[in-house]
């Protein structure tokens, strides 16, 4: 008999556009959609063509006008400036409104573009969602990102209004946004007309006369005021969020209004199993997508109230997420597998964990970098709760792979994020385009349409579209991952397809490898990357970063992983490199950063990525390889 999720996928695979009509009805529209999905719309076509409503709108009004409006949306907890809030739908609404006001203001009307550049503060959520109040597209960049960064950003999208703070806030230091925020401009060939300044106690920021307002000055002249949502189409962009291209071209990321709605409501029920007035968080950035995603916009949509943390893991030490778990009664968590090593590493035998009563927790989520089998069950070993990796991207914008604990939980796969997704059609296909067998490694890839929820398009930028993502295999999305699916239909991510090793002829998996790593009981946090090789192309190269509590010889736990290595995978891995170091370079979301570290390796040419939290950690990798005879080519 088969279980709910086979039910609801065979479902979707019957029929897997009218399969959308059910969850498009729990969204509130100002006119029915006339299409569920357009094929001649866009490259791939567009999801609830001919429909009009607001973002903001479900996310807030639709919630007050049913009675709920004395119920809390937002919990803002900051460890690094001591401050607590909590915001109800009536009080965040009368934000959002106000802020609405003050956009309307300073000239920005249906389709303007609206950078923030903000660290995370209630502030933030409520600018953006003033924006969708208004029909202004939002574009988020991470506050402290490089001027040159913001600059490129400023230009691509045409934005016309900045709104930022005079600075972050991060342990024992005050991070100046506002001079970031000025040498963008200055750089900008596109030159925005206004900026609103949050001014923060910890740091008074000078201000531009007439360019410059202060953000709370302004945004009280306007409260009380009345502005209505503005109505859009479904298929109009409600946000662009940019990331990182091959070329230096930062690539701007559309999200539409509808189809967004309708797949991220969806999820909050079906994948994480959250119902209205549960407390929900997302341990993350608004500069991610996961923070798009599941601080501010899919909660909301569920009426799930969401929970906004300023401060990166460990403020003040490992046991913070247990801390506020603990303390705002929250039931599902989600962060990055990076962040959970980091808490093992100072915490593997879980005092903190211990230290927290937790009885409202029900689960934990990871995603945005591979969650290693080791992670995933001292997760599961210390907090006695489902410790579910999945798998997405900032192009899907929610899960393509998941277990979802709404429809029934799964057996847990150590190392899969489990099974594909209702919307998600995946396949494993080899270089030339042809399926592989099963539990063979290949492309990843999704059979188009994608889902409601997904890209339709890059910013002003279909060919690129089409280019990076449709193109090499046609009738697929190219999700550039490498993976497997096995014999139970659980789908494997391994690596990214550029980090897949080419070993005498041997397609190697650094996430296999790294996998091996890490079950060395004295290994906190691992990398394995190929590093060039005269006689075969590649070679595998891991790093080790330790537990704290380890003392013995580091060059002994090297040769310990390195014979584990071939105890588990065999020769044909020809890993003979183990380097131990202090930490492992990371983006901010936590993403470690392979191929920056190959570079090094390899001695190539190689430019400091916008995106690195601490790039002193590269100079540490460059001369760890220095020790072991690797040539270094400096910046």
């Amino acid at each position: 008999m088969r279980g709910r999720y086979q039910q609801l996928y065979a479902e979707w695979k019957r029929d897997p556009v009218n399969f959308w009509r059910g969850p498009a009805a729990e969204i509130d529209w100002f006119k029915s959609p006339e299409h569920v999905f357009s094929e001649g719309n866009g490259p791939y076509g567009r999801w609830f063509v001919g429909g009009e409503t607001n973002t903001c709108y479900n996310c807030l009004d639709r919630h007050v006008h049913r009675g709920r409006g004395g119920e809390t949306a937002i919990i803002f907890d900051s460890p690094v400036s001591g401050a607590k809030q909590s915001f109800t739908y009536d009080d965040a609404l009368g934000e959002v409104k106000a802020i609405a006001a003050t956009l309307r203001a300073q000239g920005i009307a249906k389709g303007d573009r609206v950078i923030l550049y903000m660290p995370m503060v209630p502030e933030a959520i409520f600018s953006m969602l003033a924006c969708a109040r208004i029909g202004a597209v939002h574009s988020v960049v991470f506050g402290g990102f490089a001027a040159s960064e913001l600059a490129a950003r400023i230009d691509d999208s045409g934005a016309k209004l900045i709104i930022t703070a005079s600075c972050g806030l991060e342990p024992g230091r005050v991070i100046a946004y506002k001079p970031l925020v000025d040498q963008a401009i200055a750089i900008a060939k596109t030159k925005p007309e206004h900026c609103l300044v949050l001014q923060r106690p910890q740091l008074v920021a000078d201000l531009t006369p007439d360019r410059d307002q202060d953000f709370e000055v302004a945004v009280g002249r306007n409260r009380g005021l009345e502005i209505a949502c503005v109505s859009v189409n479904a298929t109009d962009p409600l946000y662009i969020l940019y990331t990182s291209g091959t070329t230096g071209q930062p690539k701007g990321v559309v999200r539409d209004n509808g189809g967004h709605m309708v797949a991220l409501n969806w999820s909050m029920t079906n994948i994480y199993g959250m119902k209205p007035g549960e407390v929900f968080w997302a341990a993350s950035d608004i500069g991610w997508v996961v923070g798009h995603s599941y601080i501010v916009y899919a909660p909301l949509l569920a009426g799930v109230t969401t929970l906004i943390f300023e401060g990166p893991v460990g403020t003040p030490d490992a046991g913070a997420f247990w801390r506020i778990v603990s303390e705002h009664k929250v039931r599902v968590l989600f962060t990055a597998p990076t962040a959970f090593r980091a808490i093992r590493r100072e915490d593997s035998d879980g005092q903190f964990i211990r230290a927290f009563p937790m009885p409202h927790f029900r689960a934990l989520f990871l995603a945005g970098e591979r969650a290693d089998p080791e992670t995933l069950k001292w997760a599961e070993n210390m907090l006695g709760v489902p410790a579910i990796d999945h798998w997405w991207q900032t192009e899907t914008g929610w899960p393509v792979a998941s277990n979802p604990l709404g429809i029934e939980t799964l057996p847990v796969k150590h190392g899969s994020p489990s099974v594909p997704m209702p919307g998600y059609d995946i396949e494993i296909l080899d270089d030339a385009g042809h399926p592989v067998t099963t539990g063979t490694l290949g492309n990843v890839v999704v059979k188009l349409p994608l889902p409601p929820g997904c890209l339709p398009t890059l910013w002003n930028a279909d060919e690129r579209f089409r280019s990076a993502y449709l193109d090499e295999f046609p009738g697929y999305y190219k999700t550039a991952d490498a993976g497997y699916i096995n014999g139970d239909g659980y789908l494997f991510i391994m690596s990214r397809t550029d980090d897949i090793i080419n070993c005498a002829g041997h397609r190697l998996s650094t996430g296999a490898m790294e996998e091996v790593c890490a079950m060395h009981p004295d290994v906190a946090e691992c990398a394995v990357v190929g590093i060039a090789d005269s006689l075969k192309g590649q070679v595998p190269c891991g790093f080790l970063v330790l537990k704290r509590s380890v003392s013995r010889e580091t060059s002994a736990i090297e040769s310990e992983v390195v014979s584990l290595i071939r105890e588990q995978i065999g020769p044909v891995a020809a890993f003979k490199i183990a380097i131990t170091v202090e930490r492992l370079p990371k983006t901010r979301s936590g993403k470690i950063l392979r191929g920056t570290m190959q570079k090094i390796a390899d001695g190539v040419p190689w430019k400091m990525p916008a995106t690195i939290d601490d790039p002193a950690i590269l100079e540490e990798i460059a001369a760890a390889l220095r020790g072991r005879g690797f040539g270094i080519l400096p910046m």
